[in-house]
């Protein structure tokens, strides 16, 4: 990756040699729907965290999310197992999703690297997806929630209220050539039936919860897929 945040006084130039841009892969799984094309992008950066001065991990989650911003552009010093150069051709719709363990205004991610994505012209971001629950914790578990410059019906999961708190890092990014019509993340409030399937610690399930869309493609007669 060109001007990647790669710690080079940490790494040596042997390790820098074998080391893997994806702490685990990023997937690109094209499905054809009613006759067209779209690319899921799939990807767990690894977390920004657990790591010492030299912020190797923070550097490389960001530049995990960034491999995908450079993908959807088309940046040709991108190459796949057999040697094919570049990223999507422009016009490719597609959908980023998975946790990418940054949230874009809070948490210890490294250089905002899901604001860079979330700005990028070819996503699409008309709908952010949220939900009741998620603001009912905030309230509910207090911390370092209460100090939280996002908003906390955007959140995704459920961290340690003392640090980093509760944050969006969980995704479902259409392209612009998707139309948003609906968006949410399944977290229901204390008082829901179904809040015990999401729960508090010791979550029942996880604590990450799910984030959905719906989309329509664009044409004449304007189907809806989801």
């Amino acid at each position: 990756m060109p001007d990647s945040m790669l710690p080079t006084d940490w790494y040596s130039a042997e390790e820098q040699e074998l080391l893997r841009l994806s702490s685990k892969s990023h997937w690109d799984i094209p499905l054809k729907v009613k006759g067209r094309v779209v690319h899921v992008l799939a990807s767990h950066p690894t977390p920004p965290v657990f790591d010492g001065d030299e912020d190797r991990n923070g550097r490389r989650n960001h530049d995990e999310i960034r491999f995908w911003i450079d993908y959807i552009a088309g940046a040709d010093y991108i190459y796949d197992d057999k040697g094919r150069v570049g990223g999507l051709k422009p016009g490719e719709q597609f959908v980023i999703l998975g946790d990418l363990n940054a949230d874009p205004h809070d948490g210890d991610s490294t250089g905002n690297p899901a604001a860079k994505l979330l700005a990028s012209p070819l996503v699409n971001t008309s709908i952010t997806p949220v939900s009741i629950g998620s603001a009912d914790a905030a309230l509910r578990q207090g911390g370092i929630n209460t100090t939280h410059l996002g908003g906390a019906d955007f959140d995704t999961a459920d961290f340690a209220d003392w640090t980093p708190g509760n944050l969006r890092v969980d995704y479902v990014l259409p392209s612009m050539g998707l139309d948003m019509v609906n968006a949410g993340v399944f977290w229901p409030a204390a008082n829901d039936p179904l809040f015990d399937l999401v729960g508090d610690w010791p979550f029942p399930s996880s604590d990450h919860r799910l984030v959905w869309i719906d989309v329509l493609k664009k044409n004449k007669h304007r189907k809806r897929e989801k």
